[in-house]
């Protein structure tokens, strides 16, 4: 009798559950926000915020009063990549996966992780386009082979190129401004221990950022930054890399893995902002169905994005991904927690953009900043129509990148502005950087080139 089929990794993803990203996070409040609207309809100093928190300093405040164990999701190293991806795709809305050694006892030193980047990375290995350096060779064609025929793959076997986070572990009992200190830093999250230093929940940027954005009438140094715009806050950075929206899809995840980014901007002929692509979007590339879509344009994956998330036309009048330099504050983080992002691309006026012929035509190889790989060629018989950047909603408010705020960008400002000494964030931005060991192969060809965007 002929042996059932074995499975692949892709196959096994089929039926994913729900995005966790449809499934909004409750604020402090207790009512999740579903758009950016929403938020406006309750400035924060109408909100009714959580009288647990009425008449204390904010940096008096207990990190465990912030930390739900129900973050914790733990995997081994002997967990396969397929099951660590189940995990991180179910109702997580910390967006990563603890991993340690074995089922046993676990000592903080030897915890790691496995979050969207280290997907990303696992996904460009498996389809060829990572380049390791010659003693990593072996090991990335075993895993591509393995991984193309469904062979389980477990986590430790991936290590040498997942990114090494930088993991910082405060117990519970610690005080926020302990917290905004390290987060403000450019750490993307903190582990939260209790006493014996089992570890019981985990503190991350959003987190803080949606705590801030509900509670601030209670904490006046916060509460008077709001209504401040964003060119007078000084907070945006001009060092800011695109993609175009005609470039491979495969050119904005090397692109953010080399960078070690967790979103980038896509951008039309204009440098018109026209969507964005973030590390949480690779959910969508672990269907067996899906891995054409590598080789499509940036702008086919956000209308993919978009549909799976069942925006319409119309529903938000708000341009999501962008603000402008005279936008607040609070219309900044309002759009940050609305769409529980990293980051706002800072766009300038509309500028007119290029005419986008109807398909996609011949064009240059993509070449990502920092490489001087050959780029592929597209499988034979792969073809994706080119999507006009103008039929997207939104694609007639936004404007010309000009720079990007983060969520670091805004917890720096607020531990400043409180008087305490965050470290510099461009230095956790480097490390990040440098922690691969591999380069990528810059793209797939098949559009035009990505855009440097640096002032």
């Amino acid at each position: 009798m002929t042996s059932p089929h074995r499975q692949s990794f892709a196959d096994n993803l089929r039926n994913m559950p729900p995005s966790p990203r449809a499934q909004r996070h409750p604020s402090f409040t207790g009512a999740p926000p579903a758009t950016v609207q929403d938020l406006f309809s309750l400035p924060p100093s109408q909100k009714m915020a959580d009288p647990r928190f009425a008449g204390r300093d904010w940096q008096d405040i207990l990190i465990g009063e912030l930390a739900s164990p129900s973050d914790v999701k733990w995997a081994t190293m002997d967990t396969t990549v397929e099951e660590a991806t189940m995990t991180l795709v179910k109702d997580n809305p910390a967006n990563v996966v603890l991993v340690r050694p074995d089922d046993g006892e676990t000592n903080k030193a030897d915890v790691s992780t496995f979050d969207y980047n280290d997907l990303n990375a696992y996904l460009l290995v498996v389809v060829g386009l990572a380049t390791p350096d010659e003693e990593n060779v072996a090991l990335y064609d075993d895993i591509a082979s393995k991984g193309q025929e469904g062979v389980p793959i477990p986590l430790r076997s991936i290590q040498s190129f997942c990114r090494k986070q930088s993991l910082v572990t405060l117990s519970s009992t610690e005080t926020l401004d302990k917290a905004i200190e390290v987060l403000g830093g450019g750490i993307h999250r903190i582990l939260v221990s209790d006493d014996s230093g089992s570890i019981v929940g985990i503190l991350n940027q959003l987190t803080l950022i949606e705590f801030f954005w509900s509670e601030g009438v209670h904490f006046p140094n916060i509460e008077r930054l709001y209504p401040i715009q964003l060119r007078d806050l000084g907070i945006a950075s001009k060092q800011v890399l695109a993609v175009n929206s005609d470039s491979a899809l495969a050119v904005a995840l090397t692109l953010m893995y080399n960078e070690g980014l967790t979103s980038v901007a896509i951008v039309d002929n204009g440098s018109n902002v026209v969507g964005n692509i973030s590390s949480v979007d690779v959910r969508l590339l672990t269907n067996a169905a899906s891995a054409p879509l590598l080789q499509s344009s940036c702008m086919h994956f956000i209308s993919v994005i978009l549909n799976e998330r069942g925006i319409e036309r119309g529903r938000d009048p708000f341009p999501v991904f962008h603000v402008n330099p005279y936008s607040t504050l609070a219309h900044t983080v309002a759009k940050l927690v609305a769409t529980r992002s990293h980051r706002m691309w800072v766009v300038d006026p509309s500028s007119p953009s290029p005419p986008t012929p109807p398909t996609a035509s011949p064009a240059p190889a993509v070449v990502v900043p920092g490489t001087n790989s050959a780029p592929q060629s597209p499988a034979p018989g792969a073809s994706f129509g080119s999507i006009a950047a103008s039929a997207l909603p939104g694609a007639h408010l936004s404007g010309r990148l000009s720079g990007v705020v983060s969520l670091t960008d805004i917890l720096n400002l607020f531990a400043k502005s409180s008087g305490l000494n965050p470290s510099d964030p461009s230095e956790q931005r480097a490390r990040r950087r440098r922690s691969s060991s591999s380069s990528v192969r810059p793209s797939i060809d098949s559009g035009r080139a990505s855009s440097d965007i640096r002032r």
